[in-house]
């Protein structure tokens, strides 16, 4: 054999559980597609500025430590984090903005504005979510959930996990209006449910603690998105791992029903005990598999999953001071338009008229990653693989064009005049790069029949020596669950080797 193991992409996941292994002696391949590391958790430059690919901050940073620790490292020796505060600002269609702080008693007197009852409400939803975050759903991120037995296991080695159960029941609209009354109160924090591509009507009520966990700790590291990935490609590369850049695994080998290896694009094969792949659970078995070497029953449920909804992004480099006030700042809407942007647009295929949902200005942070004077912002929106409006390598600079109208009509931001360089990443573009089938960005659908011993297992059923890490295999997409993938993925590698 050439190797013990070959990871499939240098996402977080692969990384994670790449260093692992390699820490352990384990002789260890990462195969990535594109020249750089981080999939959807990475930076590129452009024109002068350093922009970021997907993921725009870091939450429950513990698990990046507890990965750090396992190997008897220090996070902070590989990685430079910056405290993010405010978490957001927010622009509402009147005009009106405000921000919400880190500090709890703080977001309850910018509550208390809109609403006494609410500000009250913002102490329970904060106990809660604390409990729910340290003692519940944080515990389970890094333990394996790839079956009931499995899932059965944490419950009952986790009991706190069993009080918050009724929220996985719960979707995320019903559990905010469980606490919140007024709209306002509702729609600051109605788009988290986004953050894993569902609207507020399908997206698991669980997810609604976002909004506290956020007041647990929001961080950047410095030199942008990448520089997390890079730490983590460090401390496998000091172990003795190998990185092979610009090399996509076009096929998995198999001995029978055994991996052997990997073949690449060019058609070099690498022998190897085991694989790990950190790419889409569809593209996956499907493709690099086979189907003609899947057992029908796994065909059958690897068809039967839904990739989830693509989100394009723009970046723009300006050379002025943005008119905003935070990190991230959210153009928000009303649940009832957060729906709307899924069920009457997204599910017809158009372009959602409600713009970009997210802003996120790096440089607000890390002045480094622009020139001198100069800011970079990313805009986050939310629309279809195949829009009517057209093929998106054919409308990307009229969409560019509408997302500023958007934000000039209803938020009164003039950004099109400060603009000195613009790139648009649509779907069919984070397809391309990242090989994520019709532009999903967030793996699989995450709703609460395709989450844990639901969702593809991080050790394969159907082929023996597989293992799966990432975005469409444990707890889903989010910078915590794909590391703690990794860390759930190297666990049961250690146990079967």
């Amino acid at each position: 054999m050439d190797y013990d193991a070959v990871v499939i992409g240098a996402g977080l996941g692969g990384l994670s559980c790449a260093a692992q292994l390699a820490h352990k002696g384990f002789k260890t391949l990462v195969c990535e597609n594109t020249g750089q590391v981080g999939g959807c958790c990475s930076s590129y430059d452009h024109q002068g500025y350093r922009f970021d690919i997907g993921a725009s901050v870091v939450e429950l940073s513990w698990v990046i430590d507890e990965l750090f620790e396992s190997m008897g490292q220090k996070t902070s020796d590989y990685i430079d984090w910056i405290p993010i505060d405010p978490i957001y600002g927010f622009i509402t269609a009147d005009g009106r903005r405000f921000t919400y702080p880190v500090d709890l008693a703080g977001t309850r007197e910018v509550i208390a504005q809109f609403s006494e009852e609410d500000a009250r409400s913002w102490d329970r939803f904060a106990r809660e979510g604390s409990e729910a975050i340290n003692f519940a759903f944080g515990k389970v991120m890094t333990k394996s959930m790839g079956t009931m037995k499995d899932m059965m296991k944490v419950g009952m080695e986790n009991p706190a996990l069993m009080k918050y159960m009724k929220y996985f029941v719960l979707n995320f609209e019903s559990t905010l209006c469980k606490f919140f009354k007024s709209d306002t109160v509702r729609a600051s924090m109605s788009l988290q449910s986004y953050f894993i591509g569902l609207p507020p009507a399908l997206c698991p009520g669980y997810v609604a603690f976002l909004a506290y966990s956020e007041h647990e700790g929001v961080l950047y590291p410095r030199g942008g998105m990448i520089a997390i990935p890079q730490g983590i490609a460090r401390s496998f590369q000091e172990s003795g791992g190998e990185i092979k850049f610009d090399s996509a695994v076009e096929r998995i080998l198999l001995d029978g029903n055994r991996v052997c290896g990997v073949e690449l694009a060019d058609g070099t094969q690498i022998r190897s005990r085991m694989v790990v792949s950190n790419i889409n659970a569809k593209t996956l078995y499907l493709e690099l598999v086979g189907e003609e070497n899947l057992p029908a029953w796994a065909k059958r449920a690897i068809k039967s999953y839904e990739v989830s909804m693509p989100s394009p992004m723009i970046m723009l480099g300006l050379d002025s001071k943005p008119d905003l006030e935070a990190h991230h700042t959210i153009c928000y809407s009303t649940l009832d338009n957060m729906n709307s942007i899924w069920f009457d647009e997204y599910l017809e295929n158009r372009i959602p008229a409600f713009g970009a949902g997210l802003i996120s200005w790096p440089t607000h942070a890390d002045p480094s990653l622009a020139p001198h004077g100069h800011h970079c912002l990313n805009m986050v929106a939310f629309a279809p693989y195949e829009p009517v409006e057209g093929d998106w390598d054919k409308i990307k600079e009229r969409y560019l064009e509408s997302q500023f109208d958007v934000l000039e009509r209803n938020f009164g931001l003039n950004i099109r005049d400060h603009v000195v360089a613009a790139k648009v990443n649509t779907p069919k573009d984070f397809e391309k790069m990242l090989r994520h089938p019709r532009g999903a960005v967030y793996g699989l659908q995450n709703d609460i029949t395709c989450s844990a011993a639901f969702r593809p297992s991080t050790r394969s059923r159907a082929v023996k020596g597989l293992y799966l890490t990432g975005a469409s295999t444990h707890l889903g997409g989010g910078i915590a669950p794909t590391v703690g993938s990794g860390v759930v993925a190297a666990d049961l590698i250690f146990k079967d080797s």
